[in-house]
Order: structure tokens, then C-alpha cells, then sequence
């Protein structure tokens, strides 16, 4: 496969996951805003999924509409859905040979979905929950048509190394944000944010059938990072990261194969024998840091080696 079709098939899917875990986000704190209007802020949110500096991020920390509006369909925001779903389709597009006709018309209907001048108004006017949901199910029309239509050879491979990589990043950065005070109380109780925190990622029901004891942020941390069984877990993508990455494996590019793949393997170590007490021993904060620059590594390894990236 050439590179340039390799590189395309892994940032559509990058971009496709990004969009998803920003609209599930959106739509779960949307929800919380509600719940508490006089205490809810916005800006863990903006910090994950927006380049705002401070000052920017305070002036819409309390304002739901203005924030809907700016991470849906902000053209100014790089970050946004529709410049995000934009760069998808500019990927799909250029290698429409190598996708099936039907994934290629599904990432066009979200294209044009959210380029839609009534979604502004609707986010406005409406229930955003309502609007977040139908995006949110685009989404899903995306991933189902891919699984079924794609032929499991090297291009299905790099979509999902694409995704599974920002998948990862994701949910690190997500439980990080929490944790960004250094001292925090593990034993403090916060039912209701784990609740929306759990939601945002598709969590809750697995966390409720598997920790009866409630909400405990311990349970939280050991399900998010080192859940082999939840598809959102830090873990689980890694394991998953280096499946389809050893499906890659060919005499062509052995250097750097083995290079990637030792990178992987070494992250897949760190975190599969990690245990909750370890990772709170040296710190959640810094753990995630570390996770999250390995996982960086690794996309900067496949630019060099296998994107033909100086």
C-alpha cells in the first residue's frame, strides 16, 4: 500500500474518532449543565478538545449555547466538528479507491449534515440533546458500515490504528483532567461526576454491573485505564493498537516494524501489569502524562516509517 493511501485511511479514522468522543462529551455535559446551572463549568471540556487560552476558555465557561455552537460548527475553531468531519472526508476522498462505496457515502451525509446552516439555529433553538444524538448516530453509521463492508486487509488495519491511537489518547486525557491537582483525595465522594464522566465514554452501565459498591475513584481509574473488557479502557486500546499493528508485518519494511512494534509492546507492558496501587504510587497524574507521550511517540514512529513523514 502506498504511503500517502496509509496515511489518509489512518487520519480519516483519527478525525472520525475524535468526532465521536467530542460529541458524546458535549452531549453528556450538556446534560450535567442542566443538573447544576449555578456550579457547572465548561472548561475541562474546552482544555481537553480546544486551543482556548485562559482567558478565552472563562468567557464561555458558563455559557452551554455559546460552547455547543463553538465546538459543533465554528469555523474559526480548528478544533470543531465541522472542520474536524471536514478533514475526514478530504482523507476519504482522496482515496475513495481504497474504501467501499458505502463507507464513502456515509462520511459524505455526515459532511453534509453538519455543514447544514439549520444545525446552527437548531443548536440554538432546540433541545441540543436531540441535535448531539442524530450527529452521534451518524457517527455510529460510520463505524457499523465500516466493520461490514471493509475488506480486513492492510487499509482496515491503519483505520484502526488510527482510531484506537486517538481512542487512547482520549481517554487518558479525559480521566487526566480530573486529576490535574496533584493532591487530590482519592477517598472524596463524587457520585454525580463520575456518573456524567462515565456516560461521556460509554462506561456507566459496565461500571454499575461490575463495582456494586458505588462510585469510588479508585473503581473509576482501574476501569478507564486497565479494563481489558471496556472498549474505551486505555488497555484495552493498546492491546487492540498492537492486533492490528502486527497485522502490518512484512520483509519490506522490517526496521522499522520492529521499531514500532517494540515501542508498542513496552507500553503494552507498562500498562497491562500496572495495578491501581502502583499507578497511585507514582502519581495518576504523571502516569497518564507518561501514557499519553508513549502513545505520541508511537504516532510520530508511523509518520517516519510508514507515512513517509520527514
Amino acid at each position: 500500500m502506498l504511503s500517502r493511501v496509509a496515511d489518509s485511511l489512518y487520519w480519516m479514522s483519527r478525525y472520525m474518532e475524535r468526532t465521536d468522543g467530542i460529541l458524546r462529551m458535549l452531549k453528556i455535559n450538556y446534560a450535567s449543565s442542566q443538573d447544576d446551572l449555578l456550579e457547572f463549568s465548561w472548561k475541562p471540556v474546552l482544555r481537553i478538545f480546544t486551543y482556548l487560552d485562559e482567558d478565552q476558555a472563562n468567557s464561555l465557561a458558563h455559557r452551554s449555547r455559546a460552547v455547543l455552537e463553538y465546538m459543533v460548527t465554528d469555523k474559526e475553531n480548528p478544533n470543531s466538528v465541522l472542520n474536524i468531519i471536514t478533514h475526514a472526508r478530504e482523507n476519504a476522498r482522496s482515496v475513495q479507491d481504497h474504501i467501499t462505496k458505502e463507507l464513502w457515502q456515509c462520511l459524505n451525509d455526515f459532511y453534509h449534515d453538519i455543514r447544514d446552516e439549520r444545525l446552527v439555529q437548531s443548536l440554538n433553538r432546540e433541545d441540543p440533546v436531540t441535535i448531539l444524538d442524530k450527529l452521534i448516530k451518524q457517527g455510529l453509521l460510520y463505524y457499523g458500515t465500516m466493520d461490514i463492508t471493509m475488506a480486513r486487509g492492510e487499509g482496515y488495519a491503519f483505520i484502526n490504528i488510527g482510531k484506537l491511537l486517538e481512542r487512547g489518547v482520549q481517554s487518558a486525557d479525559i480521566l487526566d483532567i480530573k486529576f490535574s491537582d496533584h493532591d487530590y483525595d482519592f477517598t472524596k465522594t463524587d457520585p454525580m461526576y463520575w456518573k456524567y464522566l462515565l456516560m461521556s465514554i460509554s462506561g456507566y452501565e459496565l461500571y454499575i454491573k461490575t463495582y456494586r459498591s458505588g462510585f469510588d475513584a479508585k473503581n473509576v481509574v482501574e476501569q478507564i485505564v486497565l479494563n481489558n473488557d471496556f472498549p474505551r479502557s486505555v488497555l484495552y486500546s493498546i492491546n487492540h493498537l498492537h492486533h492490528y499493528f502486527e497485522r502490518l508485518k512484512s520483509d519490506r519494511n522490517a526496521d522499522g516494524y520492529r521499531k514500532i512494534d517494540f515501542m508498542i509492546g513496552r507500553i503494552k507492558s507498562r500498562v497491562k501489569y500496572s495495578t491501581v496501587e502502583s499507578i497511585m504510587k507514582q502519581g495518576l497524574h504523571a502516569y497518564l502524562n507518561r501514557v499519553k507521550e508513549d502513545l505520541s511517540e508511537v504516532a510520530n514512529a508511523l509518520n517516519q516509517n510508514y507515512f513517509a513523514y520527514s
